[in-house]
Formats: C-alpha cells, structure tokens, sequence
C-alpha cells in the first residue's frame, strides 16, 4: 500500500522533501498557512553557503557578548523587553560556545551543507526549474589582511571541510570587485559556491514541479495532532483532520509548539533576520559577497542588490525594528559607496534557532513524525540535502551518513 505522508511546512525544506517522496512513489501533501516559499524561505542571502558549517557559538563569545550587544555598529539586535523570555535559551546556546562543542557542531553541519550544489542541481534536474540555481565563488571582503587572519580559527574549521580560500590584497581587490570600497584591502574567495536569483521564486516554482508530480499542496493551519493509538494517525487543522501513516514537521520555528503537543520541548528561538532589496542596482558586487565588518551578505539578485544579515533576538510576536535597516542601510553605503536604485524593499522574518545550532532531523520515537527544521541560517542552503535524506528515511533507502547527529529525541526528557 502507498504510505500517505502529511509535511507540514512549505519552505525549501518541505518542498524539497516531498519532491524526493513524490520521487519515491510516496502519497504526498504540504500543509502550509501560507503560500509555498512565502514565508522564511522568502527571506535570506539567497547563498548556496557550502562552507557555512562553522556555528556562532565559538570559543571566546561568551566574554564578547555584551560589547557586541551594546555596540552600535554590530549587527546584533535584542529587544529587552523579551529579554526573560529569551535568557533559559541563551544559556543553553552559550553552553556550547567552547572548541569541542564547535568542532563537533562543524562536523555535524558539514554534510547538510558542504554540498549544497550538487543538491540543488539534483533536486531540480529534470524539472524545468534548472536556471534558478546560479552558480559563483563566494567573496569574504575585510579590511585588511590583519582583519582576516583575526577569523583564522573560522578558516582552519572550513579548510578542515575542504574549502581553501584563495586571497587578493590591496588593487588586486578592486579589480576582482571594482565596486567594493578602497576601504576593503583583503578578499578571501571560495570557489564552488552558488545562490539562486530570487528565493522565493525559486521555492514556489518548485512546488509547482511538486504539483505536476502528483503532489498536493493545501492552505491551513496545524493546530494539533492525533497520537491516540501512540502513533500518528491523522494532522488536526482548523479545517478538520487529515488523515496520513507518516507526518513530516518542517514548519521552522513554528515548529516549537507543535513539539510541545508531542510531548518535547525544543530549546528554539527565532533568529529574526532582516534583509534589503535595493531593487534595479547598479555599481554593486559581481558575485555574492560577505562583509566582515557589518556580518551581512550582499547578493545580485533577479530584482537587485539584496543585502541580508542583521540579527535581532525578539521572539515572534513583534514587528520589525527600524535600527537594524538603519545599520544595514550604512554599511551598505559604506562597503558600496557608488550603488545606485530605484526603489527598496524591506524584510523582516524568523530563522530557526535550535540551542545546539544542529537541525532536527529524524522520527519522534516511533510515532510516525519526522522531524526537519531548525536550520538556523543555512534553510536555503541545507533544504535540499534535508529533503533528501527525510525522503530516503521514510522510504527505506538508507542515508549514508550518521543522523544519531540530528535526532530531535536528544530534546526528550523521558
């Protein structure tokens, strides 16, 4: 009999996964409140970031902290006001800010995406939806060569994974990225990267192949489960059940209080993320770049120049904040002082932030739910590989690697 799967979630990772289902002969449907790749696919650099394994929580943050919050210049934002609310996560998350947690956070963050490419390639190969993914070097810009060798333990975690970079210094800068500041003396490039145009796009185009494979893709809320028997049976939405053998949870940071219904408590906060389009730029990077100074990535994109990378810790509920635009706003000025646009468009949306920074990926016990959320920043980046690997889970096909890295049962507390 043909297993019938719920995913509820219809981001990179939910699109992705059931693309692979549908692939493997699987009864598939996305349940989302939102139209696909509307919601926090939408938002982000647009990076295939394959070297993007090394976690926030370094050694050394935890005395850094404090300035980082307090100075103006940093791209680090909190709302005091959920400040309580936030403080049981965050000293589980600075608990894991030494070498030995860092190094085994790389290890486990490298096969998700290291690589990201040939992921993307496979999951759209055939589809029509091929030309979405760009290949490019990716660019780190720092002022100076003492700049880049202060992050040498960042490189020595990525050269570990296979990514060298290749430095120019001083003229040799502006001629590979004639728009960036003089200001800029160091660029560090990693071949074998890429970024999709416009991310959204992108996200719903491949639930549209999802739909031509047979899929179905259906608009509501999740409100609960029924686990009655001690195995799934059916997904409660505010329209009525829906029932299913299996359920895939890859909702992002809504997932917490899904979890919650599932008896686990997931240490997850939203990493709220902001981001610009400068939209018909011109005198902007060639290839996506990162810019050391303001932690923000700058992308040409199909609408423009899109600027991604402020951090702001603020929960769900509030809007956006308009000092993280403001800085973002500078540094863009500052790194680019020659971009012109014609319009803006500004985004503010939630990233999943589990404490560990590892996702979820795996069964909830032998209930029948699957869990695949909780990337982080690297969504986009790791949705295709997640998809991937939950698809070849439900389907019997052994993945070939460890996933005790990923299971969401090191969250249980029974």
């Amino acid at each position: 009999m043909t297993q019938k799967i719920i995913i509820v979630g219809a981001g990179i990772v939910g699109v992705s996964t059931g693309i692979w289902l549908r692939r493997f002969g699987a009864d598939v449907t996305i349940v989302d409140r939102g139209a696909p790749g509307q919601g926090t696919s939408y938002g982000n650099a647009g990076i295939l970031a394959a070297c993007a394994m090394v976690p926030v929580t370094m050694p050394g943050l935890v005395p850094k902290a404090p300035g980082m919050l307090f100075n103006p210049d940093f791209p680090l934002f909190l709302r005091w006001s959920y400040f309580p609310k936030l403080a049981p996560w965050l000293m589980k998350y600075l608990g894991h800010a030494s070498d030995a947690e860092t190094r085994r956070i790389a290890q486990g963050l490298t096969p998700i995406v290291a690589d990201t490419v040939e992921q993307h390639k496979a999951l759209t190969h055939g589809t029509g939806t091929e030309h979405w993914v760009t290949d490019s070097d990716y660019h780190f810009a720092y002022a100076n060569r003492a700049a880049f060798e202060a992050e040498r333990y960042v490189w020595s975690l990525r050269q570990d994974a296979g990514f060298v970079p290749h430095l120019r210094e001083a003229a040799d800068v502006q001629r590979a990225e004639p728009n960036l500041s003089t200001a800029i003396g160091c660029l560090a490039t990693v071949k074998d990267h890429g970024f999709i145009r416009d991310p959204g796009g992108y996200v719903s185009a491949l639930a549209d192949v999802f739909k031509q494979m047979g899929g179905r893709v259906r608009q509501t809320d999740v409100v609960d489960f029924d686990l009655s028997g001690g195995r799934i049976t059916s997904v409660v939405t505010k329209d009525g059940p829906m029932h299913c053998d299996t359920v895939v949870l890859a909702t992002g940071v809504w997932s917490k209080p899904l979890m919650k219904k599932l008896g686990i408590t997931v240490p997850l906060e939203s990493e709220r993320g902001y981001h610009i389009v400068f939209e018909g730029a011109e005198n902007g990077p060639i290839a996506p770049t990162m810019l050391a100074r303001g932690k923000f990535v700058a992308t040409p994109m199909a609408a423009g120049l899109r600027c991604a990378g402020i951090v702001e810790f603020g929960g769900l509920d509030a809007g956006p904040s308009k000092a993280p635009f403001a800085l973002l706003r500078r540094h863009v000025k500052e790194t680019y002082p020659n971009l012109t646009h014609l319009r803006e468009e500004e985004w503010m949306g939630h990233r999943p932030a589990p404490a560990d920074s590892l996702p979820l990926i795996g069964e909830i016990q032998k209930t029948g739910v699957m869990t695949a959320f909780g990337h982080h920043h690297i969504g986009l980046t790791g949705g295709p590989k997640t998809g991937r690997l939950v698809a070849q889970m439900l389907t019997g096909r052994a993945p070939n690697i460890d996933m005790e890295t990923y299971t969401p049962n090191r969250f249980a507390t029974s």
